[in-house]
C-alpha cells in the first residue's frame, strides 16, 4: 500500500513538472510570436522611410540633419543585437519622424503634397499598429515572466534555464512629459 502511495506521489509530481514545463514553452512562444508581430510593423514602417525621406528632401533643405538621422537610426536597426537595444534606436527613429511632421508645418507646398500626405497617413496608421503590436507583446512578456518568477514554475524555469524576457519600452522622456503651454 505504501507503495501505492510513494509511485502515486511520483507520478503525481511528474506529471506537474512537465506540466509547469509545458506552460514555459508555451509562454515563451507566444513571446517570440508577438514580437515577430512588432516586426512585421517596424519593418512596414522602414519600408516607408525612404519614400518619406525623398519626398520631404526637396522641400527641407534646411533640415537635412533630421533627415540624415532618420536615414543613420533606420540602417542601425537592422545590426542591432537585442530587443531593448532594437527598441532604443525604434524610438529613435519615433522622436526623428514627429520632427520631420513638426517641421511640415512650416512647408505649406509639402502639407499640400498628395504623396507625403498618404505616407503621413500610412505612418499614422502604422504607428498605431505598432502600438497595438508592443501591447500585446508586453502582455505576453508579463505573463511569461510571472510564470519564470511564481513559485513553483520558477523551480522548473531555473532547472530548464527559462529567462525573463524584456518589455518593448517607451524609452523617450518627452513622451512621458506634459507638453508646455505658453500664452
Amino acid at each position: 500500500m505504501t507503495f501505492w502511495i510513494l509511485l502515486g506521489i511520483i507520478v503525481l509530481l511528474i506529471a506537474s513538472i512537465i506540466g509547469i514545463y509545458n506552460g514555459l514553452v508555451r509562454g515563451r512562444l507566444h513571446v517570440n510570436e508577438s514580437w515577430s508581430g512588432i516586426d512585421v510593423q517596424l519593418k512596414r514602417r522602414h519600408d516607408l522611410i525612404p519614400n518619406l525621406i525623398e519626398t520631404v528632401k526637396g522641400y527641407m533643405k534646411h533640415e537635412q540633419k533630421v533627415l540624415e538621422e532618420v536615414t543613420r537610426l533606420r540602417s542601425e536597426v537592422t545590426g542591432a543585437s537585442g530587443k531593448q537595444q532594437k527598441a532604443n534606436l525604434e524610438n529613435g527613429i519615433s522622436q526623428a519622424l514627429k520632427t520631420i511632421f513638426a517641421v511640415s508645418e512650416a512647408y505649406p507646398d509639402l502639407k499640400a503634397n498628395q504623396n507625403f500626405q498618404d505616407l503621413q497617413k500610412n505612418l499614422t496608421n502604422i504607428e498605431s499598429e505598432l502600438q497595438l503590436a508592443r501591447r500585446y507583446y508586453n502582455g505576453t512578456v508579463r505573463d511569461y515572466n510571472y510564470k519564470v518568477e511564481s513559485f513553483p514554475s520558477n523551480l522548473v524555469a531555473q532547472a530548464f534555464q527559462f529567462k525573463k524576457e524584456e518589455f518593448f519600452e517607451i524609452e523617450v522622456a518627452t513622451e512621458r512629459e506634459a507638453p508646455k503651454v505658453q500664452f
